[in-house]
C-alpha cells in the first residue's frame, strides 16, 4: 500500500512497518501524514500484530517541512484543521491494539519525536538525536508533544527540554524515559523486529489486542473503571479458552 503523504506500508509475516521516506531528512510534509481509513484496512486485511515506525535512509524525522508549515500557515483555519487531523493520526496509532515500536535513528526532532512519542516502544540507535526545537522558532510542539512528553518524561524534564530546544543524544533520553532501548546504529531493525517477535510471534491476535486494551485503559479510564474492564477481558478469555479446552 503507498502513500502520498510520504508514507510506505510492508507487511513481514503479521509484522507491519510503516517508513517515512522523504529523504534525506524525512521532513513531515503535512500534519495528516498518514490515511486512518487506509491504514485500518491494511491493518485488518494483513491480520497485523504489530507495526514498526521507521525513517528511510539516515534519519527518523527531523520534523516539519517549514516551507509547507508557511504555505498552510498563510490560512488559520487549514492549518488548525491540519494540526488536528495530526493529533488525530497520532491518537490513532496510540490507540491501537497491537504494539507499535519507533525505530529511530539519527535525527528524530519536533514532529517526527511526536510521531516516536505515540509509539508504545521507542528503540534508539546510539547516534540518534532528539529535539524540540520549536520554542527556539517562536512555536510549540503542535501534534501533541507537550502532553505525551510529561506523560513520559515527567513534567519538569518535559519543560526543560521543550524550552530549552536543545539537541539530547539517546542515552540521556533513556536517563528521562523517552527511550526503552539503545542499540548500535545497524541493529535498530533487527533489534526492533526481534523485540516484536518475542512479543507477538507466539500469540493469537485476540490476546495481543486484550493486553494492548487493557494497558490503554490504564491511560485513559479512571482507575476503578480499568480495573473492572480488565477483569471482563479476563473473564471473557478464560470463558473461551475451557470452551475450547473441553472441546477438543
Amino acid at each position: 500500500m503507498n502513500e502520498e503523504r510520504f508514507i510506505e506500508f510492508e507487511d513481514h509475516d503479521g509484522i507491519g512497518v510503516m517508513s517515512m521516506d522523504n529523504r534525506p531528512h524525512n521532513y513531515i510534509i503535512r500534519p495528516d501524514f498518514i490515511d486512518i481509513p487506509a491504514m485500518k484496512e491494511w491493518i485488518a486485511g494483513k491480520r497485523l500484530k504489530g507495526i514498526i515506525i521507521t525513517g528511510k535512509g539516515n534519519h527518523f524525522s527531523a520534523g516539519a517541512d517549514i516551507e509547507e508549515l508557511g504555505k498552510l500557515a498563510a490560512d488559520p483555519d487549514a492549518l488548525l484543521s491540519g494540526m488536528r487531523q495530526g493529533k488525530d493520526a497520532l491518537a490513532f496509532i496510540e490507540s491501537l491494539e497491537i504494539p507499535v515500536i519507533a525505530a529511530i535513528k539519527g535525527a528524530c526532532f519536533g514532529g517526527g519525536l511526536e510521531i516516536a512519542l505515540s509509539a508504545h516502544i521507542r528503540v534508539a540507535a546510539e547516534t540518534a538525536m532528539f529535539a524540540f526545537p520549536e520554542s527556539g522558532l517562536g512555536m510549540i510542539p503542535g501534534m501533541g508533544g507537550t502532553v505525551r512528553l510529561p506523560h513520559a518524561a515527567g513534567r519538569g524534564a518535559a519543560v526543560e527540554m521543550i524550552l530549552r530546544g536543545e539537541i539530547m543524544n539517546a542515552e540521556r533520553g533513556r536517563a528521562i524515559g523517552i527511550v526503552d532501548y539503545v542499540v548500535p546504529k545497524k541493529e535498530v531493525m533487527d533489534f526492533s523486529t526481534g523485540l516484536m517477535k518475542k512479543m507477538v510471534e507466539k500469540r493469537p491476535l485476540e490476546i495481543i489486542n486484550a493486553v494492548m486494551r487493557s494497558v490503554r485503559n490504564a491511560a485513559v479510564m479512571d482507575f476503578d473503571s480499568a480495573m473492572e474492564e480488565e477483569s471482563r477481558l479476563f473473564c471473557r478469555l478464560a470463558v473461551k479458552q475451557m470452551k475450547d479446552r473441553d472441546a477438543q
